[in-house]
């Protein structure tokens, strides 16, 4: 509830008066909340108990008994004459000193911060950001029906805490569907279910890396993949791109780790080639180096045939396969999954349960419903054609600017290198065009190495017909 403050100002009061008892007591603790948080600052005036008792709705006996409980505490004190008033007492909390300064900093060395997600500032007009699927396809009423059902089980999905591997008949539903989608190698037993990609990152990273070793990562590449292992205390090599993918001859022989996107390059989009692929597995075998596939978005692909996967290839159980429904669903489920050798099976499972229990188990239940009816394969058809759509339509408003698409088969987003005439570079460009409400990305946020310049521009969250009229301001711009 809202109660008037002096000279016409208001504060919130978080009173609970659902129970007819214990009114007093719920003034109380709302006012003294308002007053230790700094809402009410000292020497502010309140209203009187039967200003406050009206905009209440209750007796002005619980409201007097509550100021008088706070005068005694010395938070408020009474003017004769002239009304009651916080006091400075309330500014002395050591908790709102604590809030306000606070003694402890992060370890030395450390020099992350956090990145602005799409849920910071509104959303464009016309929204070209990357790794944003379209949630207008998804179907909402029967997730919110999967969900509801599965949360009234009372079965395992209805509240019991879970093993860290994740929901049995979820692992079942995901090893089914990565094997008839991408053709991966995998039992049940093979498949935790992690939050999200990020997480299975993160796994990884905690039961194979130590301070000081390699990673070796595309270039450019995901740079939330490349935080995430300097995080670790591992030192990230940057290995350059080419129209084959990945470059595995510059790949370091001391890499403990090699991080690939081989389905659709992030950013550029390009398939690791056959040649490349069994390249990187000769070089993981050879020099002791485990490698994750990170297929973040292949299930949105425009050519019929994709190439096989790293882990189907793979005959050395040196392959961590790493998905999410992010991109395919929604991001706000955090349900992503891996598929591990069996030599790191208990390692991963023990990190996932010391590091965060297990994840949503309703959420896991419902998504394998969701597999199991084909309601999965249905919706990615059905974002497929959308997002097939745009990407013509996207390549087709380039063709005016002095741009070069690369080519791409699969994904929801498009890169494109800029021409050498360009009146601009890519960050001004993203700069100017930010301010008339068009957002895409610099490639120079995904590259740490000497890299052509260019954009990339998501095709999930573009409004089909935003696609021209946002490829239009660039076109003035470039112009």
């Amino acid at each position: 509830m809202s109660a008037g403050m002096g000279d016409d100002r208001r504060v919130d009061l978080a009173v609970d008066l659902s129970q007819r008892t214990g009114r007093t007591d719920a003034i109380y603790r709302a006012l003294h909340a308002a007053l230790t948080a700094g809402r009410i600052p000292a020497g502010e005036r309140l209203p009187s108990t039967r200003d406050l008792a009206r905009d209440l709705g209750v007796s002005r006996a619980s409201v007097a008994e509550a100021y008088e409980r706070l005068v005694a505490e010395g938070f408020l004190e009474t003017r004769p004459g002239s009304g009651t008033f916080a006091t400075a007492a309330a500014g002395d909390n050591p908790r709102v000193r604590h809030r306000a300064a606070g003694a402890l900093r992060p370890r030395a060395g450390w020099r992350w911060a956090p990145h602005a997600t799409s849920g910071d500032a509104p959303v464009p007009a016309h929204d070209f950001r990357v790794g944003i699927p379209d949630a207008s396809i998804f179907p909402f009423d029967t997730w919110r029906r999967l969900l509801a059902a599965e949360s009234r089980s009372g079965g395992p999905a209805g509240g019991a805490y879970s093993a860290p591997a994740g929901l049995p008949r979820f692992r079942e539903a995901v090893a089914r569907y990565v094997a008839g989608s991408r053709g991966v190698h995998a039992e049940p037993g093979d498949v935790i279910a992690t939050t999200g990609a990020q997480q299975a990152l993160d796994l990884v990273a905690r039961v194979l890396l130590e301070p000081g070793d390699v990673v070796a990562m595309e270039d450019p590449g995901y740079p939330e993949a490349r935080e995430l292992f300097a995080l670790h205390g591992v030192r990230v090599v940057p290995v350059p791109v080419d129209a084959e993918g990945l470059v595995v001859d510059d790949i370091p022989p001391r890499a403990r780790l090699v991080y690939t996107t081989p389905s659709h390059q992030f950013p550029l989009g390009m398939p690791l080639s056959l040649a490349r692929r069994r390249a990187l597995l000769a070089h993981a075998a050879r020099h002791g180096t485990a490698v994750i596939e990170d297929d973040y978005d292949s299930e949105f692909r425009r050519a019929r045939r994709p190439l096989e996967s790293l882990q189907a290839l793979d005959r050395d159980g040196r392959v961590v396969y790493v998905g999410t429904f992010s991109k395919s669903l929604l991001p706000g489920l955090r349900v992503g999954y891996l598929v591990a050798p069996p030599s790191l099976r208990d390692a991963l499972l023990a990190a996932r349960q010391l590091t965060d229990g297990h994840g949503a188990v309703h959420v896991q239940a419902a998504l394998a419903r969701f597999i199991d009816d084909g309601l999965l394969a249905r919706h990615v058809r059905k974002a497929s054609a959308h997002y097939t759509e745009r990407h013509e339509i996207l390549l087709d408003a380039l063709a005016g600017l002095p741009v070069e698409p690369v080519p791409s088969a699969a994904g929801l987003h498009v890169a494109a290198y800029l021409s050498a005439d360009a009146p601009l570079g890519s960050q001004e460009l993203v700069a100017r065009a930010r301010r008339r409400s068009v957002a895409l990305d610099s490639l120079a946020a995904y590259a740490v190495g000497p890299h052509r310049d260019g954009v990339v521009l998501g095709i999930g969250g573009a409004v089909t017909g935003t696609i021209r009229p946002g490829i239009r301001v660039l076109e003035q711009l470039l112009a």
